[in-house]
């Protein structure tokens, strides 16, 4: 096998998606390594440009015809503090039937797998394709998998996105929704109120009206599939202000919603934006911007594709918290799955590892999952 040689020279490409533009990486190294790969394997290979130069998707396709199986990745991390890292984050380092590297888990190293399973299947006639589909920004703003569903490819009857589920299949996960909230009133001396007009009083209204939204929500929605049975909202980070003896001129807040399969991405900006925009009144500037909305996803009942890799795995179909590109291959009418090596738990953490134990039995999974849907 070739996969930790592999992974290895995957793990060394720095390909950090953040908001942050100064953290923010591009992924093209790591979609030139897993091109070249897959055009020695026989793969047609297309590079699909994103916006950002730095960026792109790739479509490996092996094979012809309508239906086949998309497996499913995306090439970007989450920035590190290198600093809590006991290993190298850019190297992999194993250790105790363990390999640590960032991405290792979330998901760098589902590529390698899905290489050396299809390795089985170069000499065979394939009766549907099978695609290898690497994409860009999954961890900020799904670029990449958003200019796939604009572009209406890859096509396939399936798809596998092997995000690290711990070999379980789900079948339902929660949406995102990244919102940012900004208030501009006018700064003044603190001693005469009159002055000035204070954004952060009217952010304080503001919270208030969210955190009623938020129960709102709570008592309409609820799913007991989820281990978190209630849509969640995060208020997660405020600014505002300069000094205890300015008014407040500006106030920022940025906060998410995870809303549940069923719950409207638009229609939660629109109820947003109804609750909040009217603070003007406060005589101050308001305006909302939407980072990020995900939608929930949801495999459905009549899914061919949860049979089969419930079947494959001796798992039954889960539902999780986080979110995925699965609604975005869903819009291309593929039956959608998220099944992968590694434990969420792992992500996103300092010493990201990924079990070894866990890389044959996935490839076996992958062997099955492919004679089946392309064979």
């Amino acid at each position: 096998m070739q996969i930790v040689p592999m992974l290895r020279q995957l793990i060394a490409c720095n390909s950090i998606s953040s908001v942050n533009a100064a953290l923010d990486q591009g992924n093209r190294a790591v979609i030139e390594l897993l091109a070249n790969w897959l055009d020695e394997l026989g793969f047609n290979v297309e590079l699909v440009p994103l916006d950002d130069p730095r960026k792109a998707n790739l479509i490996a396709t092996l094979g012809s015809g309508p239906g086949g199986l998309v497996l499913s990745g995306h090439t970007d991390t989450v920035p590190c503090d290198e600093q809590l890292w006991q290993h190298n984050p850019f190297s992999i380092t194993e250790r105790q039937d363990k390999l640590y590297g960032l991405g290792v888990c979330d998901m760098k190293g589902f590529f390698p797998i899905a290489i050396e399973a299809a390795r089985a299947f170069l000499d065979k006639p394939l009766r549907r394709p099978l695609i290898l589909l690497a994409t860009a920004d999954e961890e900020t703003s799904m670029a990449g998998a958003i200019a796939l569903a604009k572009a209406g490819k890859p096509k396939a009857r399936y798809a596998v996105i092997g995000e690290p589920t711990g070999m379980k299949p789900i079948t339902m996960h929660k949406g995102i929704l990244v919102e940012k909230l900004q208030i501009k009133g006018s700064s003044g001396h603190s001693s005469n109120p009159a002055l000035g007009r204070n954004a952060m009083e009217t952010m304080h209204k503001a919270i208030g009206v969210l955190l009623d939204y938020r129960y709102q929500l709570q008592q309409q929605y609820q799913n007991p599939l989820f281990d978190i049975s209630l849509p969640t909202m995060n208020l997660g980070c405020i600014h505002g202000g300069d000094n205890p003896n300015r008014i407040c001129g500006d106030c920022e807040l940025g906060f998410e919603i995870r809303p549940l399969p069923g719950m409207e991405i638009k229609a939660l900006q629109q109820e947003l934006e109804n609750k909040l925009l009217p603070f003007t009144d406060d005589g101050v500037s308001v305006s909302l911007q939407h980072m990020c909305g995900v939608p929930p996803f949801d495999a459905g009942k009549e899914s061919e594709l949860v049979n089969i890799c419930e079947a494959l795995t001796g798992h039954a179909g889960q539902a999780v918290n986080f979110a995925t590109e699965a609604p975005y291959l869903s819009q291309l009418g593929m039956d959608v799955v998220v099944l992968g090596p590694g434990n969420i738990d792992q992500a996103h953490q300092p010493d990201e590892y990924l079990d070894t134990g866990a890389i044959n039995p996935m490839v076996d999974v992958l062997v099955q999952l492919i004679g089946r849907c392309c064979l």
